[in-house]
Protein backbone atom coordinates (compact mmCIF):
# COMPACT_ATOMS: atom_id res chain seq x y z
CA UNK A 1 0.00 0.00 0.00
CA UNK A 2 1.88 3.54 -1.01
CA UNK A 3 2.18 5.89 1.94
CA UNK A 4 -0.39 8.52 2.75
CA UNK A 5 2.47 11.12 3.16
CA UNK A 6 5.80 12.16 2.18
CA UNK A 7 8.54 13.54 4.24
CA UNK A 8 10.73 15.69 1.38
CA UNK A 9 13.77 17.55 2.97
CA UNK A 10 15.24 20.48 0.85
CA UNK A 11 18.46 21.48 1.60
CA UNK A 12 20.16 24.93 1.44
CA UNK A 13 23.65 25.34 -1.02
CA UNK A 14 26.49 23.12 0.14
CA UNK A 15 29.08 25.49 0.09
CA UNK A 16 32.46 24.14 0.17
CA UNK A 17 34.45 21.28 2.33
CA UNK A 18 32.88 22.68 5.65
CA UNK A 19 29.03 21.59 3.98
CA UNK A 20 30.40 18.49 2.64
CA UNK A 21 31.39 17.95 6.18
CA UNK A 22 28.51 18.38 7.88
CA UNK A 23 26.54 16.26 5.33
CA UNK A 24 28.98 13.41 5.95
CA UNK A 25 28.55 13.79 10.03
CA UNK A 26 25.15 14.49 10.15
CA UNK A 27 22.19 13.77 7.51
CA UNK A 28 21.78 10.17 7.63
CA UNK A 29 20.76 11.04 11.22
CA UNK A 30 18.73 13.61 10.01
CA UNK A 31 17.03 11.24 7.95
CA UNK A 32 16.23 8.81 10.83
CA UNK A 33 15.06 11.68 12.84
CA UNK A 34 12.53 12.87 11.11
CA UNK A 35 11.80 9.85 9.10
CA UNK A 36 12.21 11.18 5.72
CA UNK A 37 11.88 10.16 1.84
CA UNK A 38 13.73 11.78 0.08
CA UNK A 39 16.87 14.25 0.60
CA UNK A 40 16.85 16.98 -2.19
CA UNK A 41 20.33 19.15 -1.76
CA UNK A 42 21.45 21.97 -4.15
CA UNK A 43 25.32 21.55 -4.88
CA UNK A 44 26.09 24.27 -7.14
CA UNK A 45 29.01 25.60 -4.38
CA UNK A 46 30.04 22.13 -3.22
CA UNK A 47 33.98 22.47 -4.66
CA UNK A 48 35.38 25.41 -2.68
CA UNK A 49 32.46 27.40 -3.20
CA UNK A 50 32.04 27.17 -7.17
CA UNK A 51 30.80 24.41 -8.91
CA UNK A 52 30.87 21.09 -8.48
CA UNK A 53 33.03 17.77 -9.25
CA UNK A 54 31.90 14.62 -9.71
CA UNK A 55 33.39 13.63 -6.66
CA UNK A 56 31.47 16.05 -4.61
CA UNK A 57 28.26 14.88 -5.98
CA UNK A 58 29.54 11.11 -4.93
CA UNK A 59 30.06 12.61 -1.68
CA UNK A 60 26.68 13.83 -1.68
CA UNK A 61 25.17 10.64 -2.51
CA UNK A 62 26.82 8.24 -0.69
CA UNK A 63 25.65 11.03 2.66
CA UNK A 64 22.32 10.04 1.34
CA UNK A 65 21.09 12.72 -0.88
CA UNK A 66 18.69 11.59 -3.32
CA UNK A 67 18.74 14.67 -6.12
CA UNK A 68 21.30 17.04 -6.19
CA UNK A 69 19.94 20.99 -7.83
CA UNK A 70 22.04 23.24 -8.90
CA UNK A 71 22.05 27.10 -10.43
CA UNK A 72 24.52 29.97 -12.16
CA UNK A 73 27.58 28.10 -11.01
CA UNK A 74 27.36 24.92 -12.47
CA UNK A 75 29.38 25.45 -15.35
CA UNK A 76 32.13 26.42 -13.21
CA UNK A 77 33.67 23.24 -13.23
CA UNK A 78 34.33 21.37 -16.90
CA UNK A 79 34.64 17.88 -15.36
CA UNK A 80 30.72 17.64 -14.47
CA UNK A 81 29.59 18.63 -17.68
CA UNK A 82 29.92 14.86 -18.79
CA UNK A 83 28.00 13.25 -15.53
CA UNK A 84 25.30 15.97 -16.05
CA UNK A 85 24.56 14.20 -19.30
CA UNK A 86 25.02 10.46 -17.97
CA UNK A 87 23.70 10.72 -14.46
CA UNK A 88 19.43 12.10 -14.17
CA UNK A 89 20.00 12.60 -10.46
CA UNK A 90 22.20 16.05 -10.97
CA UNK A 91 20.36 18.81 -12.61
CA UNK A 92 21.26 21.67 -13.91
CA UNK A 93 18.27 24.94 -14.24
CA UNK A 94 15.94 23.36 -16.85
CA UNK A 95 15.23 27.41 -18.46
CA UNK A 96 19.28 27.03 -19.86
CA UNK A 97 18.94 27.74 -24.01
CA UNK A 98 18.53 24.36 -25.56
CA UNK A 99 21.95 22.36 -26.78
CA UNK A 100 23.23 22.77 -23.12
CA UNK A 101 24.58 19.34 -21.34
CA UNK A 102 22.35 18.16 -18.46
CA UNK A 103 18.94 17.49 -17.79
CA UNK A 104 16.50 19.97 -15.71
CA UNK A 105 13.79 17.71 -14.87
CA UNK A 106 14.07 14.60 -13.24
CA UNK A 107 11.37 11.86 -11.74
CA UNK A 108 12.19 9.43 -9.20
CA UNK A 109 10.46 7.02 -6.89
CA UNK A 110 9.82 6.74 -3.33
CA UNK A 111 7.85 3.64 -2.12
CA UNK A 112 6.12 3.23 -5.58
CA UNK A 113 5.46 7.06 -5.73
CA UNK A 114 6.57 9.38 -8.40
CA UNK A 115 8.32 12.06 -7.49
CA UNK A 116 9.45 14.91 -9.99
CA UNK A 117 12.21 17.72 -9.15
CA UNK A 118 12.69 21.07 -11.03
CA UNK A 119 15.41 23.39 -11.20
CA UNK A 120 15.24 26.33 -12.91
CA UNK A 121 17.25 30.08 -12.28
CA UNK A 122 16.25 33.36 -11.77
CA UNK A 123 17.23 36.12 -14.24
CA UNK A 124 17.06 39.22 -11.64
CA UNK A 125 20.71 39.99 -10.93
CA UNK A 126 21.83 36.69 -12.71
CA UNK A 127 23.22 35.27 -16.00
CA UNK A 128 21.02 35.72 -18.80
CA UNK A 129 18.64 32.33 -19.39
CA UNK A 130 15.14 31.52 -21.00
CA UNK A 131 11.83 32.75 -18.92
CA UNK A 132 11.78 30.97 -15.86
CA UNK A 133 7.86 31.43 -15.65
CA UNK A 134 7.14 29.96 -19.07
CA UNK A 135 9.83 26.85 -18.52
CA UNK A 136 7.69 26.32 -15.71
CA UNK A 137 4.41 26.49 -17.01
CA UNK A 138 5.75 23.99 -19.80
CA UNK A 139 7.26 21.84 -17.64
CA UNK A 140 4.03 21.83 -14.95
CA UNK A 141 2.01 20.81 -18.31
CA UNK A 142 4.34 17.57 -19.17
CA UNK A 143 4.62 16.66 -15.47
CA UNK A 144 1.43 16.82 -14.44
CA UNK A 145 0.04 13.06 -16.31
CA UNK A 146 2.79 12.04 -14.69
CA UNK A 147 2.51 12.56 -11.08
CA UNK A 148 0.63 15.31 -8.95
CA UNK A 149 4.54 15.90 -6.61
CA UNK A 150 6.24 18.47 -8.27
CA UNK A 151 9.30 19.65 -6.45
CA UNK A 152 11.01 23.06 -7.49
CA UNK A 153 14.35 24.25 -6.57
CA UNK A 154 13.95 27.69 -7.83
CA UNK A 155 17.76 29.40 -7.66
CA UNK A 156 17.17 33.05 -7.65
CA UNK A 157 18.67 36.63 -6.18
CA UNK A 158 15.28 37.88 -6.16
CA UNK A 159 12.66 37.88 -3.24
CA UNK A 160 9.95 39.42 -5.75
CA UNK A 161 11.04 36.79 -8.60
CA UNK A 162 10.41 34.22 -6.07
CA UNK A 163 7.57 35.10 -5.01
CA UNK A 164 5.87 35.73 -8.03
CA UNK A 165 6.92 32.61 -9.23
CA UNK A 166 5.84 30.66 -6.03
CA UNK A 167 1.97 32.15 -6.46
CA UNK A 168 1.61 31.46 -10.35
CA UNK A 169 2.14 28.29 -9.63
CA UNK A 170 0.26 28.15 -6.57
CA UNK A 171 -2.11 24.86 -6.56
CA UNK A 172 -0.31 23.01 -9.88
CA UNK A 173 3.32 22.28 -7.87
CA UNK A 174 3.98 20.71 -4.65
CA UNK A 175 6.10 23.05 -3.36
CA UNK A 176 9.02 25.97 -4.53
CA UNK A 177 11.98 26.68 -2.20
CA UNK A 178 14.14 29.15 -3.24
CA UNK A 179 17.93 28.95 -3.15
CA UNK A 180 20.99 31.70 -4.00
CA UNK A 181 21.58 33.95 -1.40
CA UNK A 182 23.03 31.36 1.20
CA UNK A 183 20.75 33.26 4.09
CA UNK A 184 17.82 31.26 5.24
CA UNK A 185 14.61 32.87 5.54
CA UNK A 186 11.59 32.78 8.05
CA UNK A 187 8.80 32.96 5.70
CA UNK A 188 8.23 29.40 5.08
CA UNK A 189 4.53 29.26 4.43
CA UNK A 190 1.98 27.29 2.45
CA UNK A 191 0.14 29.07 -0.31
CA UNK A 192 -3.58 29.30 -0.97
CA UNK A 193 -4.04 26.55 -3.28
CA UNK A 194 -1.75 24.33 -1.10
CA UNK A 195 2.14 25.00 -2.82
CA UNK A 196 4.75 25.33 0.12
CA UNK A 197 6.78 28.00 -0.26
CA UNK A 198 10.33 29.57 1.42
CA UNK A 199 12.09 32.54 -0.21
CA UNK A 200 15.80 30.86 0.93
CA UNK A 201 16.63 27.57 2.22
CA UNK A 202 19.80 28.73 3.27
CA UNK A 203 23.10 27.05 3.50
CA UNK A 204 24.66 23.90 4.33
CA UNK A 205 28.53 25.63 5.09
CA UNK A 206 30.90 27.40 7.29
CA UNK A 207 28.88 28.76 10.45
CA UNK A 208 30.92 31.74 11.46
CA UNK A 209 31.11 33.05 7.74
CA UNK A 210 29.76 34.99 5.40
CA UNK A 211 27.67 33.64 3.14
CA UNK A 212 30.44 30.69 3.79
CA UNK A 213 33.58 32.68 2.85
CA UNK A 214 36.38 34.05 5.42
CA UNK A 215 34.68 36.93 6.92
CA UNK A 216 38.03 38.71 6.79
CA UNK A 217 38.21 38.28 2.70
CA UNK A 218 35.10 39.59 2.73
CA UNK A 219 35.38 42.31 4.70
CA UNK A 220 38.56 43.73 2.82
CA UNK A 221 36.54 43.40 -0.46
CA UNK A 222 34.42 45.85 1.09
CA UNK A 223 36.50 48.12 2.39
CA UNK A 224 38.87 48.38 -0.41
CA UNK A 225 36.29 47.48 -3.01
CA UNK A 226 38.78 45.01 -4.85
CA UNK A 227 38.04 41.86 -6.63
CA UNK A 228 39.55 39.81 -3.83
CA UNK A 229 38.84 36.13 -4.56
CA UNK A 230 36.45 34.60 -1.65
CA UNK A 231 37.98 31.98 0.32
CA UNK A 232 35.87 28.80 1.76
CA UNK A 233 35.96 29.37 5.65
CA UNK A 234 37.29 26.41 7.39
CA UNK A 235 35.20 26.85 11.10
CA UNK A 236 32.31 24.81 12.07
CA UNK A 237 29.36 23.87 9.65
CA UNK A 238 25.86 24.24 9.56
CA UNK A 239 22.67 22.59 7.67
CA UNK A 240 20.04 24.91 6.69
CA UNK A 241 17.10 23.24 4.96
CA UNK A 242 13.27 23.03 4.69
CA UNK A 243 10.92 19.36 5.33
CA UNK A 244 8.18 19.40 3.44
CA UNK A 245 4.96 16.98 4.37
CA UNK A 246 3.34 15.79 1.22
CA UNK A 247 0.00 14.50 0.65
CA UNK A 248 0.41 11.75 -1.56
CA UNK A 249 -3.00 11.76 -3.13
CA UNK A 250 -3.32 15.41 -3.60
CA UNK A 251 0.32 16.66 -4.06
CA UNK A 252 -0.35 19.41 -1.90
CA UNK A 253 1.91 20.54 0.83
CA UNK A 254 0.56 19.74 4.16
CA UNK A 255 3.34 20.86 6.73
CA UNK A 256 6.56 22.68 6.41
CA UNK A 257 9.55 22.81 8.77
CA UNK A 258 12.48 24.46 8.83
CA UNK A 259 15.33 22.69 9.51
CA UNK A 260 18.81 24.58 11.42
CA UNK A 261 21.51 22.49 12.88
CA UNK A 262 24.89 23.00 14.05
CA UNK A 263 28.00 20.91 14.19
CA UNK A 264 31.18 21.81 15.98
CA UNK A 265 33.35 20.31 12.91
Amino acid sequence: MSKKTIEALFLGDICGKPGSRALFIGLKQIIKDHNLDIVIANGENAADGFGIMPEDADTCFAAGVDVITSGNHIWQKEEIRSRLDSDSRILRPANYPPGVPGHGVTVIDAHGIPIAVVNLQGRHSMPVTDCPFRAAKELVKQLRPKTKIILIDFHAESAEEKEALALYLDGQVTALVGTHTHVQTADEKILPKGTGYITDLGMTGAGMSVIGSDPAVSIARQITQMPLKSEIADVPAMVNGLIVTIDTESGKALELKRLRVFYAI
